[in-house]
């Protein structure tokens, strides 16, 4: 009897250790993110002109969620399953004026890999007072035009360039922290665009997601 008394209690701690060892896996971390996306059509449109500016463009934006790492389509754009909104140059975030959500941002110098914990505090929404489509103004904050955001543009080559070391730092709408690089403009990201023959409005870009309740990019 005591033997079968001895056998049932060790079977009991195995089982007990099974099950205390399945609940710790359930709470272990979920791996952080790092990803690149390319060729993002930011509205590309179906064709260019004799100066290479797109032509048949539709006025839409294209939705990205960094939780999925994919694009959101334009039927969920009054959800808050996006983060942010690409048209052209335009980047907009799910919040306040844009979208349903609470996503913000913040812009920082400095480099991708070594910026290992997003900042506390310093994140805006957007606040355009103005109807996003056709022409959002400078209250969206991540702002439009050659050297205020993300992007200078080279008047003697026609061309867009994402500003070296521009890393933009958003807190989605589930409040989850993502590090953000552009790296081009142009399709298939050319090392030297030209705008006669490289076409533009869709971006290439790194990001790292943190899908944790932590700001750490590790």
């Amino acid at each position: 009897m005591n033997m079968v008394k001895n056998l049932m209690s060790a079977l009991m701690v195995v089982v007990m250790g099974s099950v205390v060892s399945s609940c710790d896996k359930t709470n272990d971390p979920v791996p952080v993110i790092s990803n690149t996306f390319s060729n993002l059509d930011a509205d590309a449109g179906t064709s260019r002109g004799a100066q290479g500016q797109a032509l048949g463009t539709t006025g839409h934006f294209t939705f990205f969620s960094f939780k999925t790492g994919d694009v959101v389509s334009l039927a969920d754009s009054s959800s808050t399953n996006w983060d942010l909104g690409f048209r052209g140059t335009t980047i907009i975030l799910n919040s306040a004026t844009s979208g349903p959500g609470t996503a913000k941002v913040q812009m920082v110098s400095g480099i991708f890999d070594e910026l290992a914990e997003a900042p506390m505090d310093g994140y805006l929404s957007d606040n355009d007072p103005s109807p996003i489509d056709p022409s959002p103004n400078t209250l969206l904050a991540i702002p439009t035009g050659s050297g205020k955001g993300w992007y200078t543009y080279d008047a003697a080559n026609f061309v867009i360039k994402p500003t070296a070391g521009k890393i933009l730092i958003i807190k989605t709408s589930e409040g989850r922290y993502v590090k953000m690089e552009i790296l081009s403009y142009y399709k298939n990201a050319p090392a030297t665009p030209n705008f006669m023959t490289d076409i533009d409005r869709y971006y290439t870009f790194r990001y790292v997601y943190q899908p944790n309740d932590t700001r750490s990019f590790n």
